[in-house]
């Protein structure tokens, strides 16, 4: 049986193989949707470079204790990126925090919609879920291999690569978000004579919002976990020393570029989390 099998292989790697040479054939969008994110990345992580480290610290420390009310965390904000810095690495700080950023961006602004989407329509709902098992389930070397092919060595690869890593957990956040929202409101809202709009935007939304903006925070818990892989394809930040540390069997530079990305991982999280709370 295995051997019939094997002589009537489905030829999955040449249908793959074609989609792949077919996608190339377009290669001038690539090339263009390169240049556009690699514009967008290089320009805030130019910002970020050129603004003073104190202006940077300052706005996330004022950011932790308006938010959070709680001078521990600002005190502790300060402490961790003063450590980045004593360490040497604020430049692969910002860097990460740049491509982590509009990795971000992008896998809300995709990934919020389609969950709405999902929500309201059980067929898409249907056909979604397998293909986000499989975008959290595969290796990520397997994906990375075609960006990488399509777009270039450099730091585009690495945030379409994060993008894909990162987008399921603000879709499926946002569609149990929306659609966990009780019945009673929603009749509440027709009944008052409300559009399938105005139901989104004053009732869905409104209630569905501490679960999205739970959504920012995987995002970013995921992109951070993913700066190590993209620096295997160029992309600049504190993956590069890691990946550095373990090609030269350096411990000493591979824990302190941990240590620095577990430091970011952790104030991005502290400080984004109340966020997810609702106003006293």
């Amino acid at each position: 049986m295995d051997q019939w099998l094997a002589l009537h292989k489905i030829p999955l790697g040449a249908w793959i193989k074609s989609g792949v040479d077919q996608l190339k054939t377009a290669q001038w969008f690539f090339d263009t949707v390169t240049s556009v994110l690699q514009f967008f990345i290089s320009s805030l992580t130019n910002l970020l470079l050129w603004l003073p480290p104190e202006v940077i610290v300052l706005c996330f420390a004022a950011a932790a204790y308006y938010i959070h009310r709680s001078w521990k965390l600002t005190v502790f904000v300060v402490l961790a990126f003063a450590l980045i810095m004593d360490l040497g690495y604020w430049k692969d700080t910002m860097q990460t925090l740049s491509l982590m950023t509009w990795a971000t961006v992008v896998s809300m602004a995709i990934g919020v919609p389609l969950g709405i989407a999902m929500a309201h329509h059980k067929t898409l709902n249907s056909i979604m879920r397998p293909v986000l098992d499989l975008m959290q389930t595969i290796p990520t070397f397997v994906y990375l291999i075609p960006t990488l092919i399509l777009f270039g060595i450099g730091v585009v690869p690495g945030l379409i690569s994060t993008v894909v890593f990162a987008i399921p957990a603000p879709v499926r956040l946002t569609h149990l978000g929306v659609s966990s929202v009780p019945v009673h409101l929603l009749e509440a809202g027709e009944a008052f004579g409300a559009t399938k709009s105005q139901q989104l935007w004053k009732v869905e939304l409104p209630y569905a919002a501490p679960t999205i903006m739970a959504g920012i925070t995987q995002c970013i818990m995921l992109s951070l976990s993913m700066v190590v892989i993209a620096a295997l394809v160029g992309a600049d930040g504190l993956g590069k020393p890691v990946v550095r540390a373990f090609n030269t069997v350096n411990p000493v530079m591979g824990f302190e570029a941990g240590l620095c990305i577990v430091l970011l991982a952790i104030v991005l999280d502290r400080v984004c989390r109340q966020a997810t709370r609702k106003p006293r």
